[in-house]
Formats: C-alpha cells, structure tokens, sequence
C-alpha cells in the first residue's frame, strides 16, 4: 500500500577529500561565535583535531575544547561536556571524530535546549526542542552519526547502552573528508567498516525499509563489499577511504529513516556489559541472526549477496541467502574481526539478562522476524 514517508538528513552535507576545506567557508558566512569543540585524546594526539582548530581559527571562531569521549560515549561524558558549554557561553557544537564524539555532542545538544538528565530521553522522538546547532566532523567510515536521528549513550549504573530515536538531534553540517580517515588502525578501519555493512544489511531487510531505503542500503553493501579490505590492507588508499566514506554516508541516510533490527539490539547490550567496540559486536552477531532471519527475508538476502559480488543467478532464494551470510563471514574474517564472541571475554552466565535487554532495545521492532527470549539466547550461543 502507498503511504508518505518522512524523511530526514542534515540540511548540508560536504563529502570528498577537501570537504573540511569547504567547512570553513561555510563557517566564515555563518553567525556561530563560540563552539564546543567535542572530541577525543586520540584524536588531538595524533593531530587531526588540530587541523579542525585551524579551521576554526580561520574563521574566527572561538572555540573550547572537550575531549574525555570515551569509546562508549558515558552519562558522565555527557554531563561534563554540557558543564563546559553552559560555563562558556557557547552557542553551538562541533563534534569530530566517530560514532563516540558524535553521539555525546548530540546528547549534550539535546540537554543544552532541552534539560533534564539524559537518561530522560531514551526511547523514541522524546524531546520537544530542536538541539543546539551541531556540525559534525566524521573520521571513521563507520557509525554516520553524522547523518542520522539516532544516538547512543551507555548508562552506566545500569550497565546498557540507551538508544535514542530523536529527529530533534539531527546535525546542522555533516562533514566526510575522507584525507582525515588515512592512516587509521586497520582494526579501526576493520571494525567500524563492518558497523556499516551491517546499518546496510539490516536496513535492507528492517520491516520499515522501503523503495528510497532500498537503493541506498544495496548500494552501500556495494560499495563497503569493494573497498573494504582495501582499506584496512593500505590505510593510505584514498579511493577506498572515499568510497567507504560514501558508503557509510549513504547506509547512514537508509537506516536512519528505515530503522535496524536485531543484530543491534543484541550487540548493544555486549557493549552496555562489556564496553566492546560496536563495530566488531556488530560483525560478529550479523551472520547468525541473519541466519535466523532467513525465514523471514530470503529474496531480499539473495540480493545481499549479488551486491557482495556474488552469482546468484542459478540460485534459489534460500541459496542466495545463505552465499549473502558466507560472503559476510568471508569479509569478516579477511578484515581481521575475532571469530567468536568467546575470543572477547564474553560469558555464558551474562546472556540471559542480555537477551531480555535485547528484546526491549528500540531498534527489536524493525526486525523482519519476531524473536523470543530462547531465540536470542540461542544465538549469542551460536556466536561464541
């Protein structure tokens, strides 16, 4: 049945090697006075922050430099980075760096205009005001927090990771400058890379993807599937920082408005018990419930596979998903994510409580097969 659709993206995206050259132009013309510069100390060691101030600098903004985000951007990150924007006077946000920076300076956002605590904000389309301005610098070709309604911070009294669905915290600017993405640590590159396979996949198979979803997420699986292990083998290789750049950025885009499923739900909660980096939960979780998805998406993961570069052509539809799930454990495996989650630290006696927060994640719903408390347990099993 037709229906309308909403859909949102950043009123200004600059991509390509040279956008943050671009940025500052925009900067230049705008009438910001006084950022928050929100990023992290591996970030401002290594000297990429560093070429965001000279930005800044040129432009004639000031600017106060937050950079505690930890890996799994904490409540008490967040609340210490609001602390220094109401002490400075700052009237807007630039966050650099991926999904970590991102995700905290959309909560800090969110607080700055809305109050109360972040925890007050979990769930879906929750605040009522529109955050502080936020321009989004990306360095890995990952999360695109950049692009989307959706962040995420773990709340750590409760040891879970809180999503938030909020079409109130979306960007000003996002910025992908892929020169800013070389030389990254190939298990970096490894591990945000299969984030973005996975927003692609799931989006794709999400009971709310639909045509406009569709195109991006088979595109993004293309482009991800090419360049990929090109990144990680040379962290120099421009064309496939470029390409995976575009690849996220699009993926970005198609679940942002198409919604995720279960494969992140369960790797959220690996993330709230064990701090694990999101990327590699994702990659390890993605073939096993897509495994059980089958059911549920055959066709569409037989089309997965043809945009991993596969010959489904002589293949049923239950064939072709099951060359999509080899191809993701092919491209899994040649990046150098870990095998198993048992490799991680990860114990049996945790999964039960996981799986129930599993279930309750927001992002459960968009799952194109319903899944039971056994299911779940079953497959954290299955992906030890």
């Amino acid at each position: 049945m037709l229906q309308s659709k909403r859909i949102y993206l950043p009123p200004l995206s600059l991509i390509g090697p040279g956008a943050l050259n671009d940025l500052g132009e925009e900067l230049k013309s705008s009438s910001y006075k006084k950022a928050l510069f929100v990023t992290d100390e591996v970030l401002v060691k290594i000297g990429i922050a560093e070429k965001v101030l000279d930005v800044l600098n040129n432009s004639n903004i000031e600017f106060v430099v937050f950079d505690n985000v930890q890996p799994n951007p904490t409540v008490k990150n967040v609340n210490n980075g609001l602390k220094l924007l109401q002490e400075n006077k700052c009237d807007f946000i630039l966050t650099l760096g991926g999904g970590s920076p991102q995700d905290c300076g959309k909560a800090i956002g969110i607080l700055a205009t809305n109050g109360g605590n972040i925890e007050d904000y979990e769930g879906i389309h929750i605040s009522k005001n529109a955050s502080l301005p936020i321009i989004a610098i990306n360095t890995t070709a990952g999360t695109a927090s950049e692009v989307t309604i959706n962040y995420v911070i773990t709340d750590e009294e409760r040891h879970i990771k809180m999503v938030m669905v909020d079409k109130n915290c979306l960007v000003s600017i996002a910025v992908n400058d892929p020169t800013l993405m070389l030389d990254k640590p190939a298990s970096l590159t490894a591990a945000t890379g299969m984030d973005a396979l996975t927003h692609a996949i799931e989006t794709y198979v999400t009971k709310g993807a639909f045509g406009w979803s569709d195109a991006l997420a088979l595109e993004a699986i293309k482009l991800i599937s090419q360049s990929l292990e090109k990144a990680v083998v040379d962290g120099k290789d421009l064309e496939a920082r470029s390409k995976m750049a575009w690849g996220q950025f699009i993926a970005g885009q198609a679940f942002s408005n198409a919604g995720l499923g279960f494969v992140h739900s369960m790797a959220h909660q690996l993330g709230g018990m064990y701090d694990l980096p999101h990327g590699v939960a994702n990659a390890i979780l993605l073939p096993h419930v897509e495994q059980f998805n089958i059911p549920a998406c055959s066709n569409k993961l037989k089309k997965v596979a043809r945009a991993m570069g596969i010959n489904v052509l002589e293949m049923s539809d239950t064939q072709g998903a099951n060359a999509a799930i080899e191809a993701i454990k092919a491209l899994s495996k040649s990046v150098g994510i870990p095998s198993g989650l048992k490799e991680l630290g990860v114990k049996e006696k945790d999964f039960e409580e996981m799986a129930k927060n599993a279930l309750a994640d927001v992002c459960t719903g968009g799952n194109p097969r319903e899944v039971t408390l056994k299911e779940t347990i079953s497959i954290y099993k299955a992906a030890m």
